[in-house]
């Protein structure tokens, strides 16, 4: 039976937690920093009815983590991540993560995606990064996608999306709620980071068609608010940015293979900006396939991320990718 630790009970972790305990999947504990969260009890905190579990504890107060699975829902990097993973690994846990950059973390990290996955393999369990985008919309499904295809010369993906459900960590990356020129200053000290994960998902994508990525080139433009918008963890005054536009172009063999465009901001439906999701592939044959509204970001990267891990724990040994896996499903 699986037995989960999850590690950090935020806004991703929280629905995490409530969709472990609807599904029946023992929590073992739960981890968090914030001073709080720490000993009340997750039922409390989650409210959802189904008894008050285990209390929320802090990492250093509970190890090594218990169970055979951890779910680690804080950073988006995978150096913040990294003593995460690997506290999990030595205590022999299959490991799921949200962080953007695992998806495909060998993209900007090779040697600690390298030490990673050599963990993994001397302990016999898997490690995956995913969720909703990436590890899913502009990569997993292009190449899921692509098994109707007999030759693919080409592939352009958009998503337009909420950003609304998400909380400071993410909103604060995007830039969201600051000054064009605070933006632009953001962008030039590395506080603002538009869409974490373009280059993993191209890289990803790319590994599932088949192809080498040469060069990435990406854009980040401010999506600037004509109107005031309000979330349950941010403000948007008219003049501030709602958002990012962040565009991304991967080269292989000196040509544009791969295109992917990720407008998203709080809020959109104000200004009368629909969501979506888009991917056209070229090729034969070439086909095109639209989602709207936008899979949402938040429950989709909970579902995506419980789900993974019924499939995960059956993986081969070592660090996974998405490409990795039986095609997870809904399994209720």
């Amino acid at each position: 039976m699986k037995q989960v630790t999850l590690w950090g009970l935020g806004s991703m972790g929280s629905g995490i937690a409530k969709l472990l305990r609807r599904r029946g999947i023992p929590i073992a504990a739960v981890w968090d920093r914030d001073q709080e969260k720490v000993g009340t009890s997750v039922g409390q905190l989650l409210g959802d009815g189904l008894g008050n579990g285990v209390f929320v504890s802090q990492p250093d107060e509970n190890y090594p983590p218990p169970g055979n699975v951890l779910i680690i829902a804080t950073g988006s990097f995978v150096p913040e991540v990294y003593p995460q993973i690997m506290e999990g690994l030595y205590a022999g846990q299959h490991v799921l993560t949200i962080a953007e950059e695992m998806a495909y973390p060998w993209a900007s990290h090779q040697k600690l995606a390298e030490n990673i996955d050599g963990a993994a393999q001397a302990k016999g369990v898997s490690v995956l990064g995913t969720g909703i985008n990436p590890g899913f919309v502009l990569d997993a499904l292009i190449g899921f996608l692509s098994a109707c295809c007999s030759r693919v010369e080409s592939v352009y993906a958009s998503r337009v999306n909420d950003l609304s459900p998400f909380g400071p960590t993410v909103l604060k990356s995007q830039g969201v709620a600051v000054t064009p020129q605070e933006f632009a200053d953001g962008l030039e000290d590395g506080t603002i980071v538009g869409h974490i994960g373009f280059p993993e998902s191209i890289h990803l994508a790319a590994s599932m068609l088949g192809w080498t990525i040469d060069r990435i080139e990406q854009e980040r433009e401010p999506i600037i608010s004509n109107t005031k918008r309000e979330t349950p963890f941010i403000t948007v005054e008219p003049g501030q940015t709602a958002g990012c536009r962040h565009r991304a172009w991967g080269y292989s063999g000196g040509r544009c293979v791969i295109q992917l465009d990720h407008p998203q901001q709080v809020c959109p439906d104000v200004e009368g900006v629909s969501t979506g999701d888009h991917i056209t592939i070229t090729g034969e044959p070439s086909l095109s396939m639209d989602i709207q509204p936008e899979i949402p970001g938040g429950t989709g990267t909970v579902a995506v991320t419980v789900n993974a891990m019924e499939k995960l724990v059956h993986a081969a040994p070592g660090l996974r990718t998405m490409a990795d896996l039986v095609i997870p499903s809904c399994r209720q």
